[in-house]
């Protein structure tokens, strides 16, 4: 079988079912396992994924406003790999190819191969879309394992929370800084599971933007910030780089420092097998926000913010 993941979170799911063999082609994003850098790309972005975080949600909503796609397929090489399978998906259309660029390329096409379309809300949906993989590549038995696992993680994690009177941490989660998005889906869902309650984010909703005042009032007691595509090395680069005024938010998250970078496009952002890690590291972010002893933060991690900074910020007095 000759496979074409259009999806970076399907590629892990592929790897992960030991299908990399059939891979025949990927998008510019399939980065994890390492292997799968080395498959061809189908997918070219329309926008330019270094710019800036405003920078990027100008040209997103210029070629939504012009009825554009964001992302190109290579018609050419797509047809040429006669594919039997493609693996693509119809939750955002800001993450992958669009549902009408395929069929473009679909018409075109002498055998039009099989299509599975992913469509993802919660963590559920993931783990049930593992096992639709697997049966869709003939390792049913497989996908019902890996599917099976990664519930019993996330159970296993959700079983160290403490019960009773316990309050959950509040938690804020920033998907996208300029303008401010908070995230959706399935992430509230891990901060449920991680011993957190998500703010503003209902799980199996979408992602929508707030403002500063908004976020001045939700006495987060954790911030964390979680681009859609970025690694934590960005992320942070790209708050620290933001101009922070007196009317930004001033939550506990901020007052005791509990601000943390995520490696988003490892463990939050993508609906694959990796969410279960994900839920392992914001327990592990979670569990240790209410120690007064220092936080051994992994790589996937970066803390963020201090008083220091703020008091900065509100003497130089600049606007976001």
């Amino acid at each position: 079988m000759r496979i074409c993941s259009l999806l970076p979170s399907a590629t892990e799911m592929l790897f992960a079912l030991g299908c990399d063999d059939r891979v025949v082609g990927v998008t510019h994003e399939c980065d994890f396992p390492e292997a799968a850098k080395q498959k061809p790309r189908l997918i070219r972005p329309r926008v330019d994924p270094q710019s800036a975080p405003g920078e990027i949600d100008r040209q997103v909503r210029a070629l939504v406003d012009a009825g554009q796609s964001l992302y190109g397929i290579d018609a050419e090489l797509l047809i040429r790999f006669e594919p039997d399978l493609i693996i693509t998906q119809d939750l955002c259309h800001v993450c992958a190819a669009s549902p009408e660029d395929l069929g473009a390329v679909l018409a075109g096409m002498a055998k039009v191969p099989a299509v599975l379309t992913l469509t993802p809300h919660t963590l559920e949906d993931v783990w049930s879309d593992v096992e639709r993989v697997g049966d869709a590549v003939g390792k049913r038995e497989h996908g019902l394992e890996l599917a099976s696992r990664l519930r019993d993680r996330v159970a296993a994690v959700a079983a160290q929370v403490p019960s009773g009177g316990h309050r959950p941490v509040r938690v804020l989660c920033l998907e996208w800084l300029e303008p401010l998005y908070v995230a959706g889906h399935w992430v509230p869902e891990m901060v449920a599971a991680a011993g957190g309650v998500d703010v503003f984010g209902h799980a199996g909703e979408a992602s929508f933007r707030v403002t500063p005042e908004q976020i001045a009032e939700c006495d987060a007691e954790v911030m964390l910030v979680m681009p859609c595509g970025y690694d934590a090395e960005r992320a942070a680069r790209e708050f620290n780089g933001m101009r922070l005024a007196e009317r930004w938010p001033d939550p506990p998250a901020l007052r005791d420092g509990r601000v943390y970078a995520i490696d988003a496009n490892s463990y939050t952002s993508r609906p694959g097998p990796r969410l279960a890690d994900g839920v392992e590291l914001l327990a592990q972010i979670i569990g240790d926000s209410a120690s007064t002893g220092a936080l051994t933060l992994p790589a996937a991690v970066q803390r963020l913010y201090c008083a220091e900074r703020r008091t900065i910020d509100r003497e130089i007095g600049s606007v976001t």
